[in-house]
């Protein structure tokens, strides 16, 4: 039995140790090509600007649906070359809320097309699909409800389309409010990392990269060629974008252009966030890697779709790593030569090393400076550790599941730090596997007090992260549904799917 716990362990950090390479190897390419700018290949002349439509999917997003609204309203660009489509699935007073101010921009003399249907077939990709029938645009640009976008975003993501070749362009996401609290720094460091190396990384060396659901901008007859929205995942976005590149569509990645976003600032919103884009990118592998895998592309190609459609099977490994710290623990003290388990320090250096270069680079690449990064990284660290349950349910039920439901991010519209607003029935919803983080906080903060105990000194740092993690990520999430008026919540996002899912393909990743 020590054996199998041994070799578990050993295996289980050998395959996040492989993760880490490959996060050091995408640093390294993004450091490669750091200098390089995406610029436009030539600019079209003010005359020949073409016909742009704007789509803003919405549903059930009361407080930020004028905000959005607004700030599309503002877009400079040529009024009769400038379609906004608000495309509202809403069951609550969104609906008359933006169905109002769509009238009201009507009357200013701007092209603004209000749609509802009654039936969310398809969900966000059946909205956006059914936009697309009736679009005036050649070209498409989505926000979701939590952006604002800037008045210049159109003029300057249209040049990238004066080659022919190019199907979508995306920008970089920056934050509405960052420094609300220490969740929202954190997951803005995250987002950073993402958009900072991982993007340019993967678009400068000529890989897959995807459009990130909004913030981008689409040559609709590259939807329409990739075989358009499709509703078997619930990352509609990542599975288009690896279809319209199969099908040789270039993207481009132009992270010097941004729009800011929302970042949910309760915990169970966020927890919803992350189950969301961890299930679809699982959904995404299990129906086209293979197709991938089989393709006439580069091996570099291939290895990094692999890697970036599975990486969310990491979470799974955590929780691996949480159980058996403890027995790892107390077998090395019986061991007569426990150097030679030494085998897991490079292992850690390679997960660990890796987390803490990338980010602090990204942080480092957007803001300046080093100092704040290393500050959060240890928080930063824990929040993924303390998502783990969270994120490894979704990759298995990505895996197994059929369900494509779409549950969307609560939006509240609140962007200073302790400032509430009234939306108490827009907050994301307990999760019933609440409990199993509580467990996993209890189980850890066992593990290190005998660590303490025994002295198993080199332990304690990892078994520290894993109890903050585990407490933070549970607590957040008990608290918030104990508050009154939070515990039940999301009702309204959540009605019964209206349209069976199709069978996805049976590609494993």
């Amino acid at each position: 039995m020590q054996t199998l716990i041994i070799i578990l362990y050993l295996f289980t950090l050998g395959v996040l140790a492989l993760y880490g390479v490959h996060r050091s190897a995408l640093l390294l390419a993004y450091l490669r090509h750091r200098r390089e700018r995406s610029l436009p290949p030539a600019r079209f002349d003010e005359t020949d600007l073409p016909l742009v439509t704007v789509q803003l999917p919405m549903f059930n997003e009361m407080f930020v649906a004028d905000r959005l609204i607004d700030a599309a309203s503002r877009i400079d660009y040529p009024a009769d070359r400038l379609e906004i489509q608000v495309l509202d699935d809403s069951t609550d007073a969104t609906s008359s809320i933006a169905r109002a101010r769509c009238e009201a921009l009507r009357a200013q003399g701007l092209d603004v097309v209000y749609l509802h249907r009654e039936d969310r077939h398809g969900y966000k990709a059946g909205a956006l699909e059914a936009g697309m029938e009736v679009a005036k645009g050649n070209f498409i640009l989505i926000f979701d409800a939590d952006f604002v976008p800037g008045p210049g975003i159109v003029r300057e993501l249209i040049h990238f389309f004066t080659d022919p070749a190019v199907g979508m362009v995306q920008a970089r996401w920056a934050h509405l409010n960052q420094d609300r609290s220490l969740l929202t720094r954190c997951q803005a460091m995250l987002l950073d990392g993402h958009f900072v190396i991982e993007h340019s990384a993967r678009n400068r060396s000529g890989r897959f990269f995807n459009f990130n659901g909004t913030a981008g901008m689409w040559r609709k007859s590259a939807i329409i060629d990739a075989g358009g929205w499709q509703h078997d995942t619930i990352t509609e976005d990542m599975d288009l974008s690896y279809r319209a590149q199969l099908a040789g569509w270039r993207f481009v990645y132009a992270p010097q252009l941004s729009a800011p976003a929302e970042l949910p600032s309760d915990m169970n919103s966020f927890k919803g966030q992350q189950y969301r884009w961890a299930k679809g990118s699982v959904q995404t592998a299990r129906k086209l890697l293979g197709t991938i895998l089989s393709a006439p592309l580069s091996r570099q190609v291939k290895t990094e779709a692999v890697f970036h459609l599975t990486n969310n099977f990491a979470y799974l490994f955590l929780l691996v790593l949480a159980l058996l710290q403890l027995p790892n623990m107390l077998i090395r003290r019986q061991l007569e030569h426990p150097e030679l388990l030494m085998l897991d320090v490079p292992m850690f250096v390679a997960t660990c090393g890796s987390v803490a270069a990338f980010y602090v680079v990204a942080h480092h690449d957007l803001y300046g400076g080093r100092w704040e990064a290393i500050k959060r990284l240890p928080a930063m660290m824990a929040l993924g550790i303390g998502l783990s349950i969270n994120n490894g349910r979704a990759a298995i039920e990505g895996l197994f599941g059929r369900d494509v439901e779409f549950v969307r991010t609560p939006k509240r519209g609140v962007l200073d730090a302790g400032a509430e607003s009234g939306a108490k029935g827009y907050r994301g919803r307990w999760p019933w596997h609440n409990t199993v983080e509580l467990g996993f906080a209890l189980y850890c903060t066992a593990s290190l007090l005998i660590a303490i105990a025994t002295q198993s000194w080199a332990s304690v740092p990892f078994l520290l992260l894993f109890c903050a993690g585990f407490i933070w990520v549970g607590l957040a999430s008990l608290r918030e549904a104990l508050l009154p008026g939070q515990g039940d919540v999301e009702l309204a996002a959540q009605e019964p799917s209206t349209h069976s899912s199709p069978s996805p393909q049976s590609m494993l990743s």
